[in-house]
């Protein structure tokens, strides 16, 4: 059995779900920005704290849901902000400038959220909204393709999932979580949506890793967990098979690349709010070197402190630009697919849904709906940008979450600061998939002008 599990509660955070109730929803991505930062902030005042204590966040999500940062992408008529993925991708970092382990939460919630957007009929997509928008819900995944497939069998009208997942991100505080496997006897891939509170979903409580200690990423057990034919997103329930067409262009790969730039996301957030942190400890109480020849009266007028800092700076300035550049262009091929945020605008096309068989080859299934498809050069350069984001944010948040340390000081190692929080996190989720291939993805589309295949990790 499972060891109990302790939760924070939710009603410490009363006074601001009050507030944030009483203001309602956020309108324009510069409201969405702002109380994204509101939110970073309540959240910062005690995150080094609540890392160390390892509690599961069930107060943290409940402010998410009360700021109501878990429907910007909804549509506006089941009460979401029906924003795009530009400013969805913005909201992840500035969340994640507070706390990394909140931010992160909230950037597989938006992706599990949207996933009947991309891999599901037009029916089940507004099913699926209707009832994460209408009901404030979170969304967790038990998804890791690094893991068996879970296995699907199916008995007349009715599929039942087993197996059992290494990580399962979020689901602990979550009110929904997301399957995936295999359906017995094919090589054809399921997603579906089922409710997290039952008996067969059993969680390990297990997640003790050195950063992202709040994100609830430990193990499950899926044990005979019952789903309808009707929830299985993109199957047709009568021919108990993907509902098909001819075109075979890869729209619904594009859940591979979208999740990508969530992470370069988070990850910037993170080294951002290291550097901001840092500035405002170092003002304060980091004392200047009396034996460099050079004294200062301050930490702050030091030529190297000031030059690293510029250095950190501008780096992340850069990483900023190519992160909101590869934001933009998402929100675009979306568009062009005939998506806003959560929300069809297109009433005629079709979707073409390819998911990825266990040799990382794809299968090509078209969803009936109002999606238009997209090339396989479209979906390819995306994901190419995407990449170039990944290697940047990485590579910086590392460099500069570990580097803060130059210009703080020894006393600023001690535990209570919790500045090393901000370089285990970044390390801990880095390790998703090794960052190496996918500047081998950018190297091959620049020399060889190849695109990058659908894989679970591209």
């Amino acid at each position: 059995m499972a060891k109990a599990r302790e939760y924070s509660d939710p009603s410490v955070y009363n006074a601001h779900h009050t507030r944030f109730e009483q203001e309602g929803l956020p309108h324009g991505q510069t409201a969405w920005l702002d109380r994204a930062r509101q939110v970073a902030e309540i959240l910062a005042q005690d995150a080094a704290q609540r890392d160390i204590d390892n509690i599961a966040p069930r107060a943290e999500i409940s402010l998410l849901k009360s700021a109501g940062l878990l429907k910007v992408l909804g549509p506006t008529k089941y009460g979401g902000g029906g924003e795009t993925w530009e400013t969805g991708y913005k909201v992840i970092r500035e969340v994640s400038k507070g706390d990394g382990s909140i931010g992160m939460l909230l950037g597989y919630h938006v992706l599990w959220s949207t996933t009947a957007n991309v891999v599901g009929t037009a029916e089940q997509q507004d099913s699926a909204q209707e009832i994460i928008i209408g009901n404030n819900y979170f969304v967790g995944g038990a998804v890791n393709p690094r893991d068996s497939d879970l296995k699907i069998t199916s008995d007349g009208d009715t599929l039942t999932f087993d197996g059992h997942k290494n990580f399962n991100t979020g689901g602990v505080v979550s009110d929904l979580t997301v399957l995936e496997g295999v359906l017995e006897g094919t090589e054809d891939h399921m997603f579906t949506i089922i409710k997290t509170d039952q008996p067969g979903i059993r969680f390990a409580h297990n997640w003790d890793s050195v950063g992202l200690r709040l994100t609830e990423s430990g193990s499950v057990k899926i044990d005979n967990v019952k789903v309808p034919w009707a929830d299985a997103l993109g199957w047709d329930p009568e021919t108990k098979r993907p509902i098909t067409d001819v075109l075979g262009i890869p729209f619904a790969s594009l859940l591979l690349p979208t999740i990508q730039l969530v992470f370069s996301n988070f990850y910037l957030g993170i080294a951002q709010g290291a550097l901001d942190a840092a500035a405002k400890y170092t003002v304060k109480g980091t004392r200047p070197w009396p034996f460099g020849g050079d004294n200062k009266d301050k930490a702050s007028e030091e030529w190297y402190i000031l030059e690293r800092y510029g250095t950190y700076r501008a780096h992340l300035n850069a990483a900023d630009a190519l992160a909101d550049r590869a934001g933009a262009e998402t929100a675009k091929v979306y568009a062009e697919a005939g998506q806003h945020g959560s929300t069809i605008i297109d009433s005629q096309a079709t979707l073409t849904n390819v998911t990825t068989n266990g040799n990382g080859h794809t299968n090509g299934h078209t969803l009936s709906g109002s999606r238009s498809a997209i090339s396989a050069r479209q979906r390819g350069e995306l994901a190419t940008l995407v990449a170039s984001a990944k290697v940047v944010t990485t590579d910086t948040g590392l460099t500069v979450t570990s580097g803060i340390f130059e210009m703080l000081g020894a006393r600023a190692t001690g535990k209570k600061y919790g500045f090393d929080r901000y370089w285990r996190d970044v390390r801990t989720h880095s390790l998703h998939d090794p960052v190496a291939y996918k500047k081998r993805e950018v190297g091959v589309w620049h020399l060889l002008d190849e695109v990058p295949e659908p894989t679970w990790y591209t």
